[in-house]
């Protein structure tokens, strides 16, 4: 008996369906969306064209940590909390790639299984696909998708790993960053750079043995905020502790993003913001499409190789190389493929 392909939905019934809120279509068109597949690259941007108007009303929330600081558990509480708010809470949890199917090692269910039960969540885990600092290439999209659907709280998890957080920092308008206590020289451990990012300061695991060490922590990273500048206009980045595993300092968290969100907004900076960071979203598919052109050109693919080789016996001077290879790169440009 022959087997019946699934209804594949058109452009125009994903987009309906994203905007009544469901579930299984919002699925299916991020599936549309991460595709790298050719014949997917017209519907995907038609439909990112059409639920562009229907975006940008969400608070979009950026979270990155220390080793150990438990993104994870204070995620699931934090989502959980805010969906039983009546918020609609969509996280992208970037999970690292398997190196051979680029896939997602871990699913969303067996980290935030709380969550994964509330109505009010989405939980979509991406594979990093090998991308600079595993930010999901197509993180962006993503969230207007949600957004297009109605959430109003777009949490962004990095995979920490100190390149990535550059990226989702141009991505979202509140930046959290979780640390914790006992973890050694901690001031001298965080990198200065991630701290300069963050307009919020969170020391989780406020909890059993460790309050007292919490707090006093919390008391060290308000001198040093002192001597760093904010990355945002207008606001003072503050220090809040909280306990993931006993929900206590969740409702703090929430009342200070959502002051940011209401004098950002007054000030105007929230949206030039915006702004900025559709404009930065430009350059940046503009030199990945660049790149992947300039790597897919046929007379660069074919001299490349030999190139290389003269640069690394030292035949060749690596600026020489550069341009060679551009040299060849010639115009008018082959088709460039923005996905």
């Amino acid at each position: 008996m022959k087997m019946m392909r699934p209804h594949r939905p058109s452009v125009d019934d994903l987009v309906q369906g994203v905007l009544q809120g469901n579930r299984a279509m919002l699925g299916r068109a991020i599936t549309l969306i991460e595709s790298n597949a050719e014949k997917d690259q017209h519907a995907s941007r038609e439909l990112i064209e059409k639920l562009l108007p229907y975006s940008g009303q969400s608070i979009r929330i950026g979270i990155t940590g220390v080793p150990g600081a438990g993104k994870s558990s204070f995620i699931e509480a934090f989502g959980t909390y805010l969906c039983r708010k009546g918020l609609k809470t969509a996280v992208l949890a970037i999970d690292p790639s398997s190196s051979v199917s680029k896939g997602s090692i871990m699913g969303d269910k067996t980290r935030m299984e709380e969550l994964s039960g509330e109505p009010n969540a989405f939980i979509r885990p991406s594979p990093s696909g090998g991308t600079l600092g595993g930010v999901a290439r197509k993180s962006r999209e993503t969230m207007i998708a949600c957004e297009a659907a109605g959430f109003n709280v777009i949490l962004i998890e990095t995979v920490g790993v100190g390149q990535s957080e550059t990226t989702v920092r141009s991505m979202v308008d509140i930046f959290l960053l979780l640390l914790i206590t006992g973890a050694g020289d901690d001031l001298q451990g965080i990198k200065r750079g991630i701290m300069e990012l963050a307009d919020l300061l969170v020391v989780t695991k406020d909890d059993g043995d460790n309050r007292q060490r919490a707090a006093a922590h919390k008391q060290e990273l308000k001198m040093v905020l002192h001597y760093l500048q904010s990355p945002t206009p207008g606001w003072k980045p503050d220090v809040l502790t909280c306990s993931s595993l006993e929900n206590r300092g969740l409702d703090e968290i929430e009342n200070r993003i959502f002051q940011f969100r209401d004098i950002l907004m007054k000030s105007e900076f929230w949206y030039k913001r915006r702004r900025q960071q559709s404009l930065e979203w430009v350059h940046t598919l503009v030199h990945e499409a660049l790149l992947d052109s300039f790597a897919k050109h046929p007379v660069v693919a074919d001299h490349s190789h030999q190139i290389e080789e003269k640069v690394g016996n030292g035949k060749m001077d690596p600026v020489s190389a550069a341009q060679t290879l551009l040299s060849y790169f010639s115009y008018p440009l082959p088709d460039i493929n923005i996905q």
